[in-house]
């Protein structure tokens, strides 16, 4: 990431929105947003394949899932966050990995520029290639600024979305079962 790029082409958007770039308010405003984004897209730099770097072997057959993971990102069509949650279930064939490691993979892939169809993929593409288990499940539910501060301007809106692959594509009560306990608290 180029900070010093960054701090010029924001150099350049408040001169572009009117704003006195000697105002001592804004004088830092470039630098630190150069910061944020280093800070928020630092996915970017890390292969997210090594997230997952403890497998074991182990003889687990049933879900094992991680919900309520709090995920933030960057919308790449407005520049603007959208956040909430993911969740993510698999059924291991015979590896599992560290439960802090499923958090860390929609983590880094979250501190990307994403669309949410994308993120929701990406986190079950990097645990089926990992882990090969049985089926994997991931939900992501987001709240999007460029739904609430602009648009249709509907603050509260969530979107939801899913990839099943597997035993969850092709068991209807495996799938609804990891639904169940995905959403039970919310009852």
């Amino acid at each position: 990431m180029d900070k010093k790029a960054i701090v010029k082409a924001t150099q350049m958007l408040l001169l572009a929105l009117g704003k006195d770039l000697k105002n001592k308010d804004l004088a830092k405003t470039p630098q630190r947003v150069a910061e944020m984004y280093a800070e928020i897209l630092k996915g970017e730099e890390k292969k997210v394949e090594d997230e997952i770097n403890v497998i074991l072997e182990q003889r687990h057959d049933e879900i094992i899932l991680v919900r309520d993971i709090p995920i933030y990102s960057l919308c790449e069509h407005h520049l603007l966050p959208f956040f909430g949650r993911a969740h993510i279930a698999y059924i291991p064939d015979s590896r599992i990995t560290g439960l802090s490691k499923l958090a860390r993979v929609a983590d880094t892939l979250a501190r990307r520029l994403q669309v949410q169809e994308r993120l929701t993929t990406q986190i079950a593409d990097v645990i089926m290639k990992k882990l090969s288990p049985k089926g994997v499940m991931v939900v992501v539910e987001a709240e999007h600024l460029c739904m609430v501060m602009r648009g249709v301007k509907k603050p509260g809106s969530l979107t939801v979305t899913s990839v099943v692959r597997g035993v969850f594509r092709r068991n209807s009560k495996t799938r609804q079962e990891a639904l169940r306990l995905i959403f039970s608290h919310r009852e």
